[in-house]
């Protein structure tokens, strides 16, 4: 079983095409996309982390049928645009505002902002979130997963850690 961190999928929004210039003509094209690269990546054994901003919809069947076709365990970290919809989903293992996870003989602190400062920072411990799409300037073992920083789809904290491109797109 692998471990995947990603936040921002934004399903339905259409405010990410033109805010966030992302690569797709239409939101359905968008949706499709993106499960389709989230399913390449990771199995139905797998576990993922979403660090908010799922989706932009009132409606529970369209939650639950785009949870149903994504694979793996998933656990929703809350963002601003995670409405009561989307938390009474019964797709998520589990919600929340804010967690801690050890993996990979890491400690992580997960939440859709961006810190300033985090728990147990000078002992090393990583910040991982969305919300910043990417805009964000580099902060040490601060670390934006967000789908706008990661071709669209899900990642390990592997490829997180070893990225030259995240690095560069690391976020404070």
């Amino acid at each position: 079983m692998a471990v995947f961190f990603t936040s921002d999928t934004h399903f339905g929004d259409p405010r990410v095409l033109r805010v966030d210039k992302r690569p797709f003509k239409t939101i359905p094209e968008h949706d499709e996309a993106l499960l389709a690269n989230w399913n390449e990546v990771v199995s139905p054994d797998d576990e993922v982390w979403h660090l908010g901003d799922f989706a932009r919809a009132d409606n529970l069947e369209r939650i639950d049928e785009l949870l149903d076709r994504l694979y793996g365990r998933k656990h929703l970290v809350t963002g601003n645009n995670d409405g009561p919809t989307t938390l009474a989903a019964k797709g998520w293992a589990s919600v929340q505002a804010y967690a801690e996870l050890h993996l990979d003989d890491r400690d992580l602190v997960l939440c859709h902002y961006p810190f300033r400062t985090w728990h147990s920072m000078s002992k090393g411990w990583i910040d991982l979130h969305g919300h910043s799409h990417g805009r964000l300037s580099h902060k040490t073992r601060q670390y934006d997963v967000g789908v706008d920083v990661w071709d669209y789809r899900p990642v390990t904290l592997s490829t997180i850690l070893g990225s030259r491109l995240h690095r560069w797109k690391s976020t404070s």
